[in-house]
């Protein structure tokens, strides 16, 4: 099987443009899935507030202790694929949180 070729002249640029995109991308994901959270927080507390739904402190901590650790889990998993020690990877995350 053969793979894709890459110019020579154009084969310094791959390492340098390929974790500035995947750094936008995360960024991206990062900064709507916050935004998500924040919206379904504020969702739950309006219905707390007006009755629709009751919430103790004891579900939101059994939940969370059930959340949680398989949230770390896969975090933990994504450094070791994210090449997050790249400058331009860093640079790409921080364009994507702030202009996603």
């Amino acid at each position: 099987m053969t793979g894709i070729t890459v110019p020579p002249e154009l084969a310094w640029i791959l390492p340098i443009v390929a974790p500035f995109i995947l750094g936008l991308l995360v960024g991206f994901i990062i900064k709507r899935t916050v935004k998500l959270i924040f919206m379904v927080v504020a969702l739950i507390i309006v219905l707390a507030a007006t009755g629709y739904v009751s919430i103790t402190f004891q579900n939101i901590y059994e939940k969370a202790m059930e959340i949680l650790p398989k949230i770390i889990e896969t975090g933990t998993g994504f450094t070791n694929v994210l090449p997050y020690s790249s400058a331009t990877f860093l640079i790409g995350l921080a364009l994507g949180l702030w202009k996603g």
